[in-house]
C-alpha cells in the first residue's frame, strides 16, 4: 500500500495528466459540496420564511408575516454563538483561497474551510444580505488543497490545484463552465497560463456536470426580444463603468465604516451579527429583495419596470449588505454586486432617458452591462463577469458591451483605489497583498535561512596588531568583532587592518565599520535588501535579537540579490511561462 502511494505521489508531481485528473476528481467533489450547499440553504429559506418550494427569498413580493424580520437576528444570534465556540476551540484566523496561493502556496486547511463554508450557510439561510460564493470557493478550494498536499504536489502544482478548485466551487454553483474557469485564473491564481488550463477546465466542467446532475440549475436572464445595440450605445456603456468604479470604491468603505463602527460601538463582538440581524430584518419590511444574495430579485430587476422603488432596494441593499459583512456575519458581495449593479444600471439608464431621450437603450442591457461592472469593481476579474454576463443571457452582442464596462471599470478602480474588496480586506490587516500572485516565497526566503555561520571573530577589545597576528592577509576577507559575551561590535576588513598606515597598538574596533546596521534571522530576502541599500554595505552582521546583539551570523549583498534573483525566476516559471 505505501509503495502504492509512493508510487501515485510521484506520478503527481512528474506527469501533468496525473494533476488533471486530480482536478477532474476534485471537481466532483466540489459539485457535490456546492450542490449540497445551494439545497441546504433554499430548504432554510422555505422552512424559515415560509416560501413555495422552489421560490427564491429575495423574489418573493413581501414577507408573509412583520415577525419574520427577526429571523435575521436569530441567524446572528447563531453566528455570534458560534463565533465563542471558534474563540475557544479554534482561535486562529481562517485562511482563504487567495490568501493561500500569495503567501502559502496553496497550503490551507480543510476543516476551516469547511468551517467557513457552514458559517455561510448559517448567515444565507437565515438571510443575511450575503451570498455563498465564498462558502463555494473556500469549500472547493479546501478540498482541493487536501488532496494537492496528499499528493505531495509541487508548490506552483497546489496553487494551480486551488485555483482550479475555488473555480469549480463557483462554477458548479452559478451553471457557469467558463465564468468559473476565469474565476480561477483571475482571481485565484492571478493569472492565465497554458499548463493551469487543463485543470482548471478539468476541475470546472466535471463540478458543473455534477450538480447539474443533481438538479442544481441557475435561470437564464430573460431580455427582451427587441434588444438592439446600436455603435454609439458604446458611450453611455463606457460612462456606466466609471458609475460603477465610484459606487464599489463607496460600497467597499461603507464595508469598512460599518465594520469600525461596530468596534467603536461597545458592543461585544458575538452580539454584533445579531444587531445587524435586527436592522436587515427591519429593511426586509420594506421588500424582502436586500435579503440573501438576491438570485431571485436580479431576474425581477432586468426583466421588470423602471420605478422609484428601484432607487430604494439599490440603498438598502447596500446597507444590508454593509451591515451584514462588517458585523460578523459570513459571506460574499460576489452576487450581491451583480445585484446591485443590475439596479444601478436601471437608475442610470433611467437618468439616461431624461438626458438622452432620442439614445432608446433599453434599461436592461444597461442593468446587464451595469450587473458586470459593478462586480468588477468590487470582486475584480473583468473576464470572469464577462463569461458570466454571456452564460447568464446567452446574448455574445451584449457580452461585448459588459466587457467594455468591466474594463473601464477596473482600470478606474485600480487608478484611484487599488485594491479588490478582499485585497482591502487584506491591507486592513497589514498585509501587502493585492493579487494572488505567489509572495510566500519572499516570506519563506528569511535571513535565517541564507546566512552563513563560518566567519572569523576577534575579540572587540583587541588591537590591531594581534588581529593581524591572529588573522592573516588571505585567511579571511572579514572579521567580526564579538565582546566576552558574543554581543556583536563591528565588522572590519582584514586588508584594511594589515595596511602599513595603521598603528600596531591601535584597537581594531577603530576600524570597524556596521557597528549598529544589523540584520535579524526573521527578515525576509526583501526587508534585507532594503538594509543593505539603507547601509551602503556589502556585508552585514546577523544578530539574534537588537538588544543583546548576540552574533549569529554574516550575510553579503551579492548573495542576497543572487539568490532573490534566482527566485523570482522560479516564480516566474511557475505562472507558467515554462515548464
Amino acid at each position: 500500500m505505501r509503495r502504492l502511494a509512493a508510487a501515485a505521489q510521484s506520478s503527481a508531481r512528474r506527469r501533468e495528466i496525473a494533476l488533471v485528473v486530480i482536478a477532474a476528481v476534485m471537481g466532483v467533489l466540489a459539485g457535490l459540496a456546492a450542490a449540497f450547499m445551494s439545497t441546504l440553504t433554499q430548504w432554510a429559506h422555505e422552512a424559515l420564511y415560509g416560501l413555495s418550494p422552489g421560490e427564491r427569498l429575495s423574489g418573493s413580493p413581501a414577507l408573509l408575516s412583520p415577525w419574520l424580520m427577526l429571523v435575521p437576528a436569530a441567524g446572528g444570534a447563531a453566528m455570534g454563538l458560534i463565533a465563542l465556540a471558534l474563540k475557544k476551540w479554534r482561535d486562529r484566523p481562517f485562511v482563504d483561497p487567495i490568501e493561500a496561493n500569495a503567501l502559502h502556496g496553496g497550503r490551507m486547511s480543510l476543516v476551516d474551510s469547511i468551517i467557513v463554508a457552514a458559517q455561510t450557510m448559517v448567515s444565507n439561510g437565515f438571510g443575511a444580505s450575503l451570498g455563498l460564493e465564498a462558502g463555494y470557493s473556500q469549500i472547493g478550494s479546501g478540498i482541493a488543497s487536501r488532496l494537492g498536499q496528499a499528493f505531495d504536489l509541487r508548490r506552483n502544482d497546489l496553487r494551480i490545484l486551488v485555483g482550479a478548485g475555488a473555480a469549480a466551487g463557483l462554477g458548479a454553483a452559478f451553471d457557469a463552465p467558463l465564468m468559473g474557469a476565469f474565476y480561477g485564473f483571475e482571481i485565484i491564481i492571478g493569472t492565465y497560463s497554458i499548463p493551469a488550463a487543463a485543470p482548471v477546465l478539468a476541475a470546472t466542467i466535471t463540478a458543473v456536470m455534477t450538480a447539474r446532475l443533481l438538479g442544481a440549475h441557475v435561470e437564464r436572464l430573460q431580455l427582451p426580444l427587441d434588444v438592439t445595440l446600436a455603435p454609439i450605445d458604446i458611450v453611455p456603456v463606457l460612462g456606466l463603468g466609471l458609475v460603477a468604479a465610484a459606487v464599489a470604491i463607496g460600497v467597499m468603505r461603507l464595508v469598512t465604516a460599518v465594520e469600525a463602527g461596530f468596534a467603536k460601538s461597545g458592543i461585544p463582538a458575538p452580539l454584533r451579527p445579531m444587531v445587524a440581524g435586527l436592522m436587515v430584518g427591519a429593511l426586509a419590511l420594506y421588500s424582502p429583495q436586500v435579503l440573501s444574495d438576491g438570485h431571485g430579485a436580479l431576474h425581477k430587476q432586468v426583466e421588470g419596470a423602471m420605478t422609484l422603488t428601484v432607487a430604494v432596494i439599490f440603498g438598502f441593499k447596500i446597507l444590508a449588505s454593509a451591515l451584514s459583512i462588517g458585523s460578523g456575519f459570513r459571506g460574499g458581495l460576489f452576487f450581491a454586486s451583480l445585484f446591485l449593479g443590475a439596479l444601478m444600471g436601471k437608475l442610470y439608464g433611467g437618468a439616461l432617458a431624461i438626458a438622452w431621450p432620442t439614445l432608446g437603450l433599453d434599461p436592461a442591457v444597461l442593468a446587464v452591462v451595469g450587473m458586470g461592472a459593478l462586480a468588477v469593481g468590487i470582486i475584480g476579474g473583468p473576464m470572469t463577469m464577462t463569461f458570466l454576463a454571456l452564460e447568464m443571457t446567452g446574448d455574445l452582442a451584449l457580452t461585448g458591451y459588459v466587457l467594455a464596462g468591466a474594463v473601464v471599470t477596473s482600470l478606474a478602480v485600480r487608478e484611484t483605489f487599488g485594491f479588490s474588496f478582499s485585497t482591502w480586506r487584506f491591507h486592513l490587516r497589514g498585509e501587502a497583498i493585492r493579487s494572488p500572485h505567489d509572495i510566500g516565497w519572499m516570506r519563506e526566503l528569511t535571513v535565517g535561512r541564507m546566512m552563513r555561520t563560518d566567519f572569523a571573530t576577534f575579540p572587540a577589545g583587541g588591537s590591531i596588531g594581534a588581529l593581524r597576528a591572529a588573522v592573516p592577509l588571505g585567511a579571511h576577507r572579514l572579521v567580526a568583532l564579538v565582546d566576552d559575551k558574543g554581543a556583536y561590535g563591528g565588522l572590519v576588513q582584514v586588508a584594511q587592518a594589515h595596511g602599513p598606515a595603521l598603528a600596531a597598538d591601535a584597537p581594531a574596533s577603530s576600524i570597524a565599520r556596521q557597528t549598529d546596521a544589523l540584520l535579524l534571522p526573521a527578515m525576509n530576502v526583501r526587508e534585507a535588501a532594503f538594509a543593505f541599500d539603507a547601509a551602503h554595505a556589502e556585508d552585514l552582521a546577523v544578530v539574534a535579537d537588537r538588544a543583546g546583539r548576540r552574533l549569529v551570523g554574516l550575510l553579503g549583498e551579492a548573495y542576497v540579490l543572487k539568490r532573490y534573483a534566482r527566485e523570482l525566476e522560479r516564480a516566474r516559471r511557475g505562472l507558467g511561462a515554462e515548464d
